[in-house]
């Protein structure tokens, strides 16, 4: 088997693991960067959203998380998003399995693939190419082209305000641009959607645990807005959260 081949069976692998389970997805993590000559130092989970969503119409679990394995010079990272609504579907189900390497002293490029598989919707498969770190002023941010047939630029940027040691205010920014039109999943060309958050969080025990409240905001613009209106669906929504965050 060549070099390609047994690269593209790691990352099946490690994709097949992030529906199987943290602990079978580290352990195929570290199996594949053993094979590829990378030698695991550290690992670590890190949860950016484990919260209950409050709206008008249903309520919903959301999360956000990452973990790694790898050492200074390379990491291999499993991140994953969603949302399930209370008594229903998963409206959102976002998987990436990707390589990150320091490109500059406060950034990482990596390349992955990732896979979103909500409910009720096509799945798509995309390879990922972006860079994650802190720029000026400490924030945090990631910026990625996801390519396929129906390819997307996603952005993220979050800012933690220490409002005392352990008391931490938390706005954050998430943008989604479609780069062609997806009729199946209500989407079209240049129709971005935006989530806006705001968390006050408080560090229980250290960064380990962190509960926090707050309001999150989600809106669809141009002409993914405009399909949602055409089908009966509401383009934007408020929530309130609650949730805690873990760092181990």
């Amino acid at each position: 088997m060549d070099a390609y081949s047994k690269e593209t069976n790691h990352m099946k692998k490690l994709l097949l693991g992030t529906a199987l389970g943290l602990p079978l997805g580290l352990a195929f993590a570290t199996s594949a960067m053993a094979e590829v000559g990378v030698s695991p130092t550290v690992w670590g989970v890190r949860t950016d959203k484990l919260e209950y969503r409050m709206g008008d119409e249903e309520n919903s679990f959301a999360w956000e998380f990452e973990a790694w394995t790898g050492n200074d010079e390379l990491r291999l990272v499993w991140k994953s998003e969603g949302a399930k609504i209370e008594g229903g579907d998963f409206e959102e189900m976002d998987n990436q399995i990707r390589l990150q390497k320091p490109i500059t002293d406060f950034f990482d490029g990596f390349i992955g693939i990732a896979a979103s598989t909500p409910d009720g919707t096509p799945e798509r498969y995309y390879g990922a190419f972006g860079v994650t770190g802190l720029a000026p002023q400490w924030f945090e941010v990631e910026a990625a082209l996801y390519v396929s047939e129906y390819p997307y630029l996603g952005a993220e940027v979050e800012y933690e305000a220490l409002l005392t040691n352990r008391l931490i205010l938390t706005p954050s920014l998430e943008v989604s641009l479609p780069l062609a039109d997806d009729p199946a999943r209500e989407i079209a060309a240049g129709g971005g959607s935006v989530e806006l958050g705001l968390r006050l969080s408080y560090d229980l025990i250290g960064r380990s645990v962190s509960p926090y409240v707050g309001v999150n905001y989600e809106r669809a613009f141009g002409g993914t807005a405009d399909i949602l209106r055409d089908h009966g669906h509401e383009v934007d929504e408020l929530t309130g959260v609650v949730g805690i965050n873990f760092m181990f």
